[in-house]
């Protein structure tokens, strides 16, 4: 998420779109469960308003909830970090109550299935919170880009920092006023979102792709015509 400029028009996901990304991209989350916290590296699959996940058969939180026969009352907390370096780096923070069930045993006898199902969810960012309900989850989908934001993200970063820097001429100059350092920050099928730097502080900026891209291969098409824009000087969507 970017400042808000007042651009209504300037596509973003939806809150209940980050959230089903955000969860759709983690490998690991916090369960807090009965005062404890059990920390776990799952990958979390989203089914409307049920999420899945597992943990090891010789978790605590595993003979927890085995003991649970009505599931247990639960809260997620999952980190947005960015996986570029920057200042100020978690990009959000999310919270997500509900009920967990053991389902059954995995197929490798060491670990087992867990489903929560999601009575609500929480989502602060560094520009405001949202706050959405189980139906608002189950509408959602994650965004096509989610699970490969991060190389999508590392790459342009690690291997074109001259694209990045021909991007900058989409933005207003005002804004690149004392040589900001410019990292890409965020990615989603409607844009891309670049942190501008500053020694004493950092401005994130979003330039929307002329269209959404469709998944992963549909990235670079989109890039190409920012790119385009940039470098013959046409008009392109900034917020």
């Amino acid at each position: 998420m970017t400042e808000p400029t007042g651009d209504a028009e300037a596509p973003e996901p939806t809150t209940a779109e980050r959230v089903c990304s955000l969860l759709d991209a983690t490998s690991s989350l916090t369960v807090r469960a009965l005062g404890e916290h059990h920390d776990l590296d799952t990958p979390v699959s989203v089914h409307g308003s049920r999420l899945r996940l597992r943990a090891p058969l010789d978790a605590p939180l595993t003979t927890v909830a085995a003991g649970a026969g009505e599931g247990l009352a639960v809260v997620l907390d999952v980190t947005d970090v960015s996986p570029v370096a920057v200042r100020d780096r978690v990009r959000a923070r999310l919270t997500v109550a509900g009920r967990l069930h053991l389902v059954h045993l995995a197929d490798d006898g060491l670990s087992v299935h867990l489903r929560v199902d999601v009575a609500h969810a929480v989502l602060a960012t560094p520009y405001g919170t949202g706050a959405l309900t189980a139906a608002d989850l189950a509408l959602a989908a994650p965004d096509p880009l989610a699970r490969q934001e991060a190389a999508l993200l590392t790459h342009l970063a690690d291997d074109h920092a001259d694209a990045l820097h021909a991007l900058t001429r989409l933005l207003d100059p005002a804004l690149l006023a004392g040589h900001p350092h410019v990292r890409p920050l965020a990615l989603d099928r409607h844009g891309l979102v670049l942190r501008l730097d500053h020694p004493h502080g950092h401005r994130d900026v979003r330039l929307v792709f002329p269209e959404p891209a469709a998944d992963a291969d549909d990235f670079g098409h989109r890039m190409h015509d920012l790119l385009t824009a940039a470098r013959y000087g046409l008009p392109t969507h900034r917020s």
